[in-house]
């Protein structure tokens, strides 16, 4: 492995069946393959032994499909933790608040991390600043989140691909390297 080590642990947030309500956040989801990416990711990180640590969405508004009440608030399929990895969850769109997360990568040697789930402008976007502001080497994959359009101020609608990309640009070399799955696998190979 040449940049990616034991130091390096994955971090799966908010890969949870209520993303799927399409409608409720906004419609139009860009990137349908990433569960398809974060799997592979996943697979190849378990195989290699390599940390995993899941984070997972309590909305705290009862309506959301995120809501602990509500189905949507289990993980999508595949995506559970493996005997051994650790399980959070937080009620804000930090992975870091509120949860040991932080304290739990320092004490296993964790300095860098790989970050993939959803949504792009939300819960992943503030939790890769957070870990980048935590000193944590912060890896992004672009192909490994998504996101939905959003509502501009004027009403007009910003399409997903657009909020996804530009979310991903504000990211790249500030707070982390925003990599494609293959070319996160290939650091591993």
């Amino acid at each position: 492995m040449s940049e990616i080590s034991n130091n390096t642990a994955l971090l799966l947030i908010d890969i949870q069946k209520g993303l799927d309500d399409h409608e409720f956040y906004g419609g139009n989801r860009n990137n349908p393959n990433a569960e398809k990416n974060m799997a592979a990711i996943l697979q190849r990180w378990r195989e290699l032994g390599l940390s995993v640590f899941h984070v997972h969405h309590s909305s705290r508004n009862p309506d959301s499909p995120l809501h602990p009440s509500k189905p949507g608030f289990a993980v999508k399929g595949g995506f559970g933790p493996s005997s051994g990895e650790p399980s959070y969850t937080k009620d804000v769109n930090s992975a870091f608040i509120g949860t040991s997360l932080k304290e739990d990568l320092r004490k296993a040697g964790i300095d860098t991390v790989v970050i993939v789930g959803l949504t792009t402008n939300h819960c992943i976007s503030t939790s890769t600043r957070m870990a980048s502001n935590l000193d944590f080497k912060t890896y992004l994959i672009s192909d490994a989140t998504a996101t939905f359009d959003r509502k501009a101020l004027n009403g007009s609608i910003i399409p997903s691909e657009t909020v996804h990309q530009t979310e991903l640009a504000s990211l790249n070399e500030e707070f982390a390297t925003v990599l494609t799955t293959e070319q996160l696998l290939s650091r591993i190979d």
